[in-house]
């Protein structure tokens, strides 16, 4: 079937559909995608069977009406998602860089939805797969999107912008992600800026930290950006939690630290630039609670624990560790699990992340994982195999007026430390 037929099937019909085969529901279309390790076409006649409308399909899987065959089903899932995203003429802001996307969004939405019925990407939906979801779960209704597109490769930038088409974007920052796929800090930076090319190039609005060096070098050819700093704001306080002052507006948010400051303030220039106002981004600002494990505040037994334990790389890891060095417990202590997809500079980095845990006289970190089991030898701090004897040696101390910082990659699951610590 041609897309253009398909995509007014998909409309008219108002199809509901699911790239997972577990999660069918009768009357919905099913894509069978393929991965490394799953591939989508051995499902498509069970679809059908158990009440598909139709499934799409790039392999000889059988015979019936209601099978679709295409040459490449992501391809083809692509562009009926870049047909939905044409569909709109709406603002549509693309949030990219290495850390923060996901709060950025999240902050955008909050303040964006005072005024505009929007829609964002879904949890961290920021992929070649997640990317077309967002675009295609969009309401008719909706007035603004914001989409989060990551990458961990050459060109996966460009190759989303290009079925995202945004008017608008931001980089978040520059960082030390993905280092075992792109090698370097200034190929990170290269591959993070084809969002500003596309934005040069389709007459786009760039919204920039006029305090990072990177991003102002990287944004200098756009003519249509907005570069914001502090923003005037009055009352700065990073800690325990960010407060400001907003044009006489007060400002108590649920984040901590100068790094989900520059998220709030790509927050606050977005929203003023589409004409929200003060008071009510100082109210969206307030009563955003970040959740998933993200830059997370926890009271506990009288100690506070700081749980960003959704991801962790090189850049992030430092920020939330001087963060905590500024907190004004008696006490801080890390847990910290190792970081992934580093390749060849995995044993420098986490050796760097201990020195500088040292620079800053924290004495008491507790390690987790492999990499930092292995550096750990040469420091006074103690390393763990396994969450379980991890667990066992925290919950056998004694903690008062004590502050935590637990963080590491998402495969580690250094949440789960939390319970340790009652």
């Amino acid at each position: 079937m041609e897309l253009d037929s398909f995509y007014k099937l998909f409309i008219s019909q108002r199809l509901n559909y699911t790239t997972d085969s577990r999660k069918l529901r009768r009357g919905c279309i099913f894509f069978a995608l393929k991965g490394d390790n799953f591939n989508g076409n051995k499902f498509a006649m069970k679809a059908l069977k158990e009440g598909a409308s139709y499934a799409v399909v790039d392999e000889e899987v059988g015979k019936d009406i209601k099978l679709i065959q295409v040459d490449d089903v992501l391809s083809y899932f692509q562009q009926l998602a870049n047909m939905q995203r044409r569909a709109y003429d709406i603002p549509v802001i693309a949030i990219a860089g290495s850390n923060g996307k996901t709060t950025t969004k999240e902050l955008v939405h909050a303040v964006l939805s005072q005024k505009f019925k929007t829609h964002m990407t879904a949890g961290n939906f920021n992929n070649h797969i997640g990317v077309p979801i967002t675009l295609l779960n969009m309401p008719q209704d909706a007035e603004i999107a914001i989409v989060e597109i990551g990458t961990n490769s050459t060109g996966e930038i460009r190759a989303l912008c290009q079925i995202v088409e945004p008017t608008h974007g931001v980089i978040t920052n520059i960082g030390k992600e993905h280092l075992e796929g792109f090698g370097s800090l200034e190929a990170i930076a290269k591959e993070e800026s084809e969002l500003y090319h596309y934005l040069y190039s389709n007459n786009g609005h760039a919204f920039v930290n006029g305090q990072d060096e990177w991003l102002m070098r990287m944004s200098h050819s756009i003519d249509q950006k907005t570069i914001y700093d502090n923003l005037g704001l009055k009352g700065l306080k990073l800690l325990p939690r960010i407060s400001f002052t907003l044009n006489k507006h007060k400002v108590e948010s649920q984040l901590m630290g100068a790094h989900n400051l520059e998220n709030i303030l790509a927050a606050i220039s977005i929203g003023t630039y589409f004409g929200v106002s003060d008071e009510k981004i100082a109210h969206a600002v307030s009563s955003y609670v970040p959740d998933n494990n993200r830059s997370q505040l926890i009271e506990k037994a009288g100690n506070l624990i700081l749980l960003d334990a959704y991801n962790a790389n090189p850049s992030s890891m430092v920020k939330a560790i001087e963060s905590l060095s500024q907190f004004e417990h008696e006490r801080k202590v890390l847990i910290l699990g190792d970081m992934f997809e580093l390749g060849d500079h995995a044993a420098e980095e986490h050796r760097a992340i201990l020195d500088y845990c040292k620079e800053l006289r924290l004495n008491e970190v507790y390690l987790l994982g492999p990499e930092f089991l292995a550096q750990a030898v040469d420091y006074s701090y103690t390393g763990f195999e396994s969450m379980e004897e991890l667990s066992a040696a925290l919950s056998a101390l004694d903690f008062n007026n004590t502050a935590f910082l637990i963080k590491g990659s998402r495969g580690m699951r250094m949440e789960r430390a939390v319970d340790a610590l009652d």
